[in-house]
């Protein structure tokens, strides 16, 4: 059996297929995932984007899994909300998400179908991670693959972090199924890991600071240099939120401009 059936078989054994769309990208790294737990019916988490042969695949899944329970957003980005009015249009099913038209909105500890709601922002305002049993869909909260983009809102990252810090608290947890990437069958490890990368990023800042360094393309080679070219920019925003951080600690020394986020003005939240 190869790798992708041997996921495929592990996540059925607990009732759930991943749906991942062709949308490839920097952004979307390998796609964006949509998830289908149990049966007669079927729920949904993240439709996705709006792409034909995506929307034809879901629409394949639910007629096989018995229908359509209900749909729920992580959050409202359109790569993970774009096929949501073609879904719904083929099978009327409640709606719940943190913000927008919903049938029931989503908070921390809410529950819809077989979820229950744990709040994850960072990555976008609205963002929550839904549970059911011992299965965390996760979002852009947690990837399979590649780093979390966190959204230049202050108090992005520090909320972040406490959220992953909670969710690792919480235990119980065989099974990440992230928004993009493979699922994550150490959901301990891996939420350590995310943390971990967050500070070791954290402390090579604090260090080029110690060094006098202020400028924003001076930080970024000393905290970011891993980062490929063309991710440079979003880079940029996440320096904004390990600022914010650090201001909001009383950690920043003065004369450190913010980096100017216009260019994302209407794409990320802020």
């Amino acid at each position: 059996m190869d790798e992708q059936a041997s996921e495929a078989a592990r996540l059925a054994a607990q009732g759930i297929v991943r749906v991942r769309a062709d949308n490839a990208g920097p952004l979307t790294l390998s796609g964006t995932n949509t998830w289908l737990l149990g049966r007669d019916p079927t729920w949904i988490v993240d439709p996705g984007p709006a792409l034909d042969g995506h929307v034809r695949r879901l629409l394949d899944q639910i007629a096989r899994r018995g229908g359509l329970g209900g749909v729920a957003l992580t959050h409202d980005h359109a790569d993970h909300s774009g096929a949501l009015p073609a879904l719904l249009a083929s099978h009327p099913a409640p709606l719940a998400a943190a913000r927008g038209q919903a049938d029931v909105r989503l908070a921390d500890g809410v529950r819809f179908g077989p979820f229950q709601a744990f709040s994850t922002p960072g990555h976008a305002r609205d963002h929550v991670a839904l549970i059911a049993g011992d299965a965390c869909f996760t979002g852009d909260a947690v990837l399979g693959e590649g780093s979390v983009f966190v959204a230049p809102y202050r108090g992005a990252l520090a909320a972040y972090l406490d959220a992953l810090a909670r969710l690792a608290a919480r235990g119980g947890l065989s099974v990440l199924c992230p928004g993009h990437g493979p699922p994550v069958w150490d959901a301990a490890g891996k939420l350590a890991e995310i943390i971990d990368h967050r500070m070791d990023r954290e402390r090579a800042l604090l260090a080029a600071l110690r060094d006098g360094l202020r400028d924003e393309e001076e930080l970024l080679d000393a905290a970011w240099a891993d980062v490929p070219p063309e991710l440079r920019p979003l880079a940029a925003v996440t320096l904004a939120a390990h600022l914010d951080k650090l201001a909001g600690e009383e950690r920043l020394p003065a004369g450190v401009p913010r980096p100017r986020l216009e260019r994302f003005a209407g794409q990320v939240d802020r």
